[in-house]
């Protein structure tokens, strides 16, 4: 019965299946500076008075530590970081909540749900445009978490769930206070990025959209907050975002960014990273590509003073993670292009290593350089960029060195690869690092 879901909270079983999940996303600490590892000790010796203000519904959340994380599109993401006693609490609550609410949600929703992913959606959407709908309305909700209204939300969970302990215990959580700079601010609206609930608790607010879109007989995919509705018509689009941003507005309380959304080709819009192309194929989005291509630079930063080996280790982390996300898209010629780039880095790096002229000479020697070439290089006064490029170089650090070295190829990540296709010469680098196609 929903009036009794706080006695399903408290269950032995499923506060220990609680701990288990916050213990192992880890996490940084709240306000109190209470760390993941000292939770069990503290539960230990308070576990009897944590029971019972949660069965009586008194238990009151700490504030959460607000921490501004970078926008990759520029600006601020504001996070709430909740103490490891509320991560643990609203754990358990999400436990119990969840099989409850999740399957009533709309099938075109994505985000954050059990079984579901990014994948999933782009497969709905590529379906959509396989039909013929190659228009599509982006909507991007401004701040989305940040600016959820509390009683909207609350009236949306008390329809679902009749147990008033439990209502009153997410509404405190909604309104603690958020501590920056050594100030606690009140909240009155948004449920900050951060906690364990804050995910089912956005589904739960934009499940109004995705069921009036539904009945509306819509063609559309919706992931967290980023929502794209797809059409035969501009102007059929145009009349979908007018109706769409007046619901949002007016019923849900919520802010359309006019800026960012737009009602557009498919080809202009980007969709979880990707691009949709006509007939359903999947490209990649050219900021996904400028923000590898950053972290890259980052990661092989000349004056890092660290072993070419670990850089090649946390090259391969980071790019053969991007590829999996990307293995779907048909990219060939950008990753082989990568691929070239990163190469070229690389040996930037290997020769920044050396310092100095002879042991560039030596080092070029070794990998079977002639003598008079290894010392043209290494006395041509030349950048490390500019001798990255060159013959002697390319000779000395070819493709089997670099797979010696364990470097893994972005290529290798895709599932349209052709292992039988050579990587093709390294012609294209110069134009890479320039940004150009």
């Amino acid at each position: 019965m929903t009036q009794e879901l706080m006695e399903r909270v408290v269950e032995h079983d499923n506060l220990n299946q609680a701990y288990r999940r916050v213990k192992a996303n880890k996490g940084a600490p709240g306000v109190d500076g209470m760390t993941v590892d000292e939770l069990r000790g503290w539960a230990a010796m308070h576990k009897e008075a944590l029971l019972a203000s949660l069965l009586d519904g008194t238990f009151q959340p700490q504030p959460v530590r607000g921490v501004q994380i970078p926008k990759p599109g520029g600006g601020v993401r504001q996070l709430g970081i909740p103490t490891v006693v509320d991560r643990l609490v609203q754990q358990a609550i999400l436990q119990v909540l969840n099989p409850m609410l999740d399957p009533t949600f709309s099938a075109s929703s994505f985000g954050f749900r059990p079984g579901r992913g990014a994948h999933d959606a782009l497969r709905q959407a590529r379906q959509y445009v396989s039909e013929g709908r190659l228009i599509v309305v982006d909507l991007d909700l401004e701040k989305f978490f940040d600016r959820v209204n509390h009683d909207i939300l609350m009236s949306r969970l008390a329809r679902r769930i009749g147990d008033k302990r439990l209502l009153r215990i997410i509404r405190r959580f909604l309104e603690a206070g958020m501590m920056q700079g050594g100030v606690c601010m009140d909240r009155e609206e948004g449920t900050p990025q951060g906690g364990p609930l804050s995910p089912l608790l956005a589904n739960l607010m934009l499940d109004e959209l995705d069921k009036e879109l539904e009945k509306r007989g819509h063609c559309f995919c919706r992931y967290a907050d980023d929502c794209n509705i797809y059409v035969r018509t501009k102007k059929a689009g145009e009349r979908v975002m007018a109706s769409v941003s007046r619901l949002l507005e007016g019923r849900l309380k919520l802010k359309v960014n006019r800026e960012k959304s737009a009602v557009a080709f498919i080809e202009g819009r980007k969709f979880l990273g990707h691009r949709l192309l006509r007939g359903g194929k999947l490209g990649i989005a050219p900021k996904a590509l400028e923000r590898l291509k950053d972290k890259v630079r980052k990661i092989t930063r000349r004056n890092r003073g660290v072993k070419l080996s670990r850089v090649i280790e946390e090259l391969n982390t980071f790019t053969m993670g991007w590829v999996t996300y990307f293995r779907h898209a048909s990219a060939k010629g950008h990753l082989q292009r990568l691929d070239e780039w990163i190469r070229e880095k690389l040996r930037c790096y290997r020769l920044k290593q050396c310092k100095r002229a002879k042991a560039i000479a030596d080092f070029l020697r070794e990998r079977g350089i002639k003598a008079a070439e290894a010392w043209e290089l290494a006395l041509s006064g030349k950048g490390w960029w500019r001798l990255s490029h060159t013959y002697q170089t390319h000779q000395a650090m070819d493709l089997k060195w670099w797979k010696d070295q364990g470097l893994q190829s972005c290529q290798a990540g895709i599932l349209n690869y052709d292992p039988t296709e050579t990587a093709g010469c390294d012609e294209h680098v110069r134009r890479c690092e320039r940004g150009e196609p």
